[in-house]
This record gives structure tokens, sequence and C-alpha cells, in this order.
């Protein structure tokens, strides 16, 4: 499996999003992740993934240099759309425990949920409104 860290799971995150240079792929994990990624990391696994045909590279002019712009294959791509679904499983399993579904209009709430006491239980909602419009709704039946 050429997936061995979430590293390279972000590196292939990031040419799914659009061609990129080395440099771009280290500078964009250190923004956003706020961790530094070397370049022994980065330049074997797009050798690796171009080696497996998943992705190739061109040189083209940025700015006043020629950089290596390396790109998603179709391959490429379907085995990035494969492993987001898988990824997002495992994190909808792993959240799904800790979500509430509002009583009003059923949507699931991560964090803050609003709780009314109904009936002697706790009911939780997505806000204030739904808890009105709840209450009111089970006020007039």
């Amino acid at each position: 499996m050429i997936l061995t860290d979430f590293s390279r799971f972000y590196i292939l995150l990031l040419l799914f999003e659009g061609g990129k240079h080395g440099y771009q792929i280290m500078s964009s994990i250190e923004e956003r992740l706020g961790q530094k990624a070397s370049p022994s990391l980065v330049y074997p696994f797009l050798k690796t993934l171009a080696g497996n045909g998943l992705v190739t590279s061109e040189s083209r002019s940025v700015g006043q240099k020629t950089k290596r712009v390396y790109s998603l294959t179709e391959s490429g791509r379907a085995l990035c759309t494969s492993l987001f679904k898988r990824f997002t499983t495992i994190i909808s399993s792993a959240i799904e425990p800790s979500l509430q579904v509002c009583a009003h209009c059923g949507c699931r709430v991560y964090k803050d949920a609003h709780f009314e006491e109904f009936g002697g239980r706790r009911v939780a909602f997505c806000c204030k409104y739904c808890a009105r419009a709840y209450l009111k709704e089970k006020a007039t039946r």
C-alpha cells in the first residue's frame, strides 16, 4: 500500500486540489497543519506515486524559476476518491457517538447543542429557535 501515514494522505489531498510543485506541497502542509514537511518525505513519495502511474510531472515556469509540477493522473484521482470515501467513513464512525440530533429538525449537532427540559427529560436541539418551535408544537397537541 502506498499510503502509510497522514502526511502522505495529505499530499494526495493537496494534489487532488490541483497540480503543485514540491515546495508548494511543503508550504501548504506547514501553513494548513502547522507542521513542517521535509523534502525527504515529499519527493520520495512523489517518485513512488509517479512510479505507480498515479502522478505525472512537467517542468513549468514559476516566476523566474522552472519547477517540476506534479499532477494526479486519472488513476491517481480514482485512488484519492476511494481513499477519501474510506477516510470519511472512519471519521464519521468516530464522530457519530458524540453527535446530538435536533428533536425538531433532525439535523446533527457536533458541538454546543441547545438543551431544554421537556416532559421530565433533557431534549437536544440545534438552536433555541428549534427548541421554541418544538415546544410550541408539543403544546398545541
